[in-house]
C-alpha cells in the first residue's frame, strides 16, 4: 500500500470512528512530553481526534480518551509518564477511559515491557511510524474492547495530509524531515525516529503557503539535523536508487534553497529552524541566513560541550576550534547574529578540564540562551555502557556552575537591548498578567508591554525599558 493510499485509508477510519461517537459529547485529553516534533506531532494527533467527535479538555478527570504524547531523551521523563499513567487507573474504571500512549518511548522494548508488566489496562499502545494509524486502532478498541499495539521498528515512511490542529493562530511549526543519522553516543533518537528522510519540497511550500492564508505570521521548520535536509534522497538519485521522475528535487535540493524558497512566500514575516548540526553548517546555509530577509539573524547552534576530547567521545563530529571557527564565520557574514545552543553537563568520562572548555566557549560566543541538562543514561546508546560514568554530585555542581556563568552572561548581554526598538511578534495575552500583551524579537527575547488586544498577530516596534533576565518590560 502506497503512502497515499494509507492516509485514505485512515480517513475511512475517522468517519467510521465519527459514526460510533454521534452525539456523545466525548472529550479527550492529550500530554505531550518533549520537543517541538513531539508537539507538532501532537497537533496532528489532536486533528485527527477532532474530525473523529473529540473535543479538548484541560481536565483530565472529565475525558473519555487520554492520550500521552512520549519522549525518551531524558530519564525523568519515564518515570512522569509510569506516574501519570499510575493516576489513570481509578478513572479507567469510574469513566470507561481508553488510555493511548505513543511517541518515542513506545519504540523502547523495556518500556513496552513496563507497560505489558505493570499497567496492562493500556488500551492503545503506538509507536513514531505509526501514529498516522491512529483512527484505525481507536476503531478497533471502539469495535472489539480489545487492547491495541501498533509498533514497528523499522524506518517509518513519511506521510501527507494528516488533519492538524495548530497550538497557535500565529506561529505554525512546520517539519521538514524525519529521524537522524548520527548516532550521537548520548542520544536515542536515531533508535527510536528512525533513518532520516525528508519531506517533499512541494509539500512543505505548500503547507507554508496554506498557513501564511491562515493569517500565520512566523514559521518555525523541525528536523533532528535540519542541515541534512535531502542530502539523503540527493545521495540516493546519484546511486540510482532513486529517480526523481516527476522533477521533485529539481528546483530544490538542499536546506539552502528550501530556506531561499520559503523567504519568497507572502504574508510569512519570520523564518526560525531547529535543529542544525554544527558539522553540517555548509556556507550555502550561511548565505541563505544572511541574504533572506525573513530568517531570523538567531541560530540555535548545538554545543552539547566545549571539549573536543568529550565531541569525540560524543560522536559529535567537530572539534571546539571548528565550532569557534564556524560561529567567527558566521558573525563576520551575518551582522548582528545572535545565538543559543544545548550543553550537557556530566557525560561519561567528562574531566574538570572538559568541564572548564565548555565554560570557555560559552564565555567567548556569549550565547543569548543556553538550555542546560545534567547528562541522563539511556538504555540503548553506547553511552550508556561507557565506564567513568560520573557522580550525581558532581554533575549538579558544575550544572551550578554553568548556570551560574550562563546567567551573568545573559544579564549582561541584555544591557545592550535597553533603550533599544525591537519588533516584535505580538503573541497574545501575557500569561502572568491578562492587561499586558508579550511577544518576542527576532533573537527570541520575551517582551511585555501595555498594548491593545488588536495588535495581538502583527508585528510592531517596542522600546525595552525594564530588564528581568528571562524577559524585558517594553513601551
Amino acid at each position: 500500500m502506497t503512502e497515499v493510499q494509507e492516509i485514505e485509508q485512515q480517513k475511512q477510519y475517522i468517519q467510521k470512528v465519527a459514526k460510533l461517537n454521534e452525539n456523545k459529547n466525548l472529550t479527550y485529553h492529550i500530554l505531550t512530553f518533549g520537543c517541538q516534533l513531539n508537539e507538532n506531532d501532537s497537533e496532528k494527533i489532536c486533528g485527527m481526534l477532532e474530525q473523529m467527535g473529540y473535543t479538548q479538555t484541560d481536565k483530565i478527570e472529565e475525558a473519555s480518551l487520554a492520550i500521552f504524547n512520549t519522549c525518551c531523551v531524558r530519564e525523568n521523563a519515564e518515570e512522569r509518564l509510569f506516574g501519570k499513567i499510575g493516576e489513570l487507573k481509578n478513572l479507567k474504571e469510574k469513566n470507561h477511559l481508553i488510555i493511548a500512549i505513543g511517541g518515542c518511548m513506545m519504540q523502547e522494548e523495556h518500556i513496552l515491557e513496563k507497560l505489558k508488566k505493570s499497567f496492562s489496562y493500556v488500551d492503545i499502545i503506538f509507536g513514531t511510524h505509526t501514529l498516522h494509524k491512529l483512527p484505525e486502532d481507536l476503531f478497533k478498541v471502539l469495535e472489539t474492547q480489545k487492547k491495541v499495539k501498533d509498533v514497528i521498528d523499522i524506518d517509518g515512511n513519511v506521510y501527507e495530509d494528516l488533519p492538524i490542529k495548530r497550538n497557535s493562530k500565529i506561529q505554525g511549526s512546520v517539519t521538514i524531515m524525519y529521524g537522524c543519522n548520527n548516532f550521537c553516543s548520548y542520544c536515542i533518537v536515531p533508535y527510536v525516529r528512525g533513518r532520516e528522510r525528508s519531506r517533499k519540497p512541494k509539500d512543505i511550500l505548500n503547507e507554508v503557503e496554506e498557513l501564511a492564508s491562515q493569517g500565520y505570521k512566523e514559521i518555525m521548520l523541525l528536523g533532528q539535523n535540519v542541515n541534512s535536509y535531502l542530502r539523503s534522497e540527493m545521495e540516493a538519485i546519484k546511486q540510482g536508487t532513486l529517480k526523481d521522475e516527476a522533477g521533485d528535487y529539481k528546483e530544490i535540493n538542499s536546506f539552502a534553497k528550501l530556506l531561499r524558497a520559503i523567504n519568497q512566500i507572502e504574508g510569512i514575516e519570520r523564518i526560525r529552524f531547529v535543529s542544525p548540526h554544527p558539522k553540517d553548517f555548509t556556507d550555502d546555509v550561511i548565505e541563505a541566513i544572511r541574504d533572506c530577509k525573513k530568517v531570523c539573524k538567531f541560530v540555535h547552534l548545538p554545543l552539547q560541550s566545549g571539549s573536543t576530547n568529550m565531541l569525540k567521545v560524543m560522536n559529535r563530529k567537530y572539534t571546539k576550534e571548528q565550532y569557534l571557527n564556524l560561529v567567527e564565520k558566521m558573525k563576520a557574514q551575518i551582522p548582528n547574529i545572535k545565538f543559543s545552543t544545548d550543553i550537557i553537563v556530566g557525560f561519561a568520562g567528562e574531566t574538570e578540564e572538559d568541564f572548564e572548555d565548555t565554560l570557555d566557549v560559552v564565555r567567548k560566543v556569549g550565547f543569548e540562551q543556553v538550555f542546560m541538562f545534567i547528562y541522563s543514561r539511556r538504555v540503548g546508546t553506547p553511552g550508556d555502557k561507557m565506564p567513568n560514568q560520573i557522580p550525581e554530585e558532581i554533575k549538579h555542581e558544575r550544572f551550578n556552575r554553568l548556570k551560574q556563568l550562563v546567567e551573568s552572561q545573559i544579564a549582561e548581554n541584555n544591557q545592550s537591548y535597553l533603550g533599544t526598538k525591537q519588533k516584535v511578534l505580538v503573541e497574545g495575552p501575557s500569561k502572568n498578567n491578562e492587561k499586558m500583551l508579550t511577544g518576542r524579537t527576532e533573537s527570541n527575547k520575551v517582551v511585555v508591554f501595555e498594548g491593545a488586544r488588536s495588535l495581538v498577530g502583527s508585528m510592531v516596534e517596542v522600546k525595552m525599558v525594564e530588564d528581568h533576565l528571562w524577559y524585558f518590560k517594553g513601551e
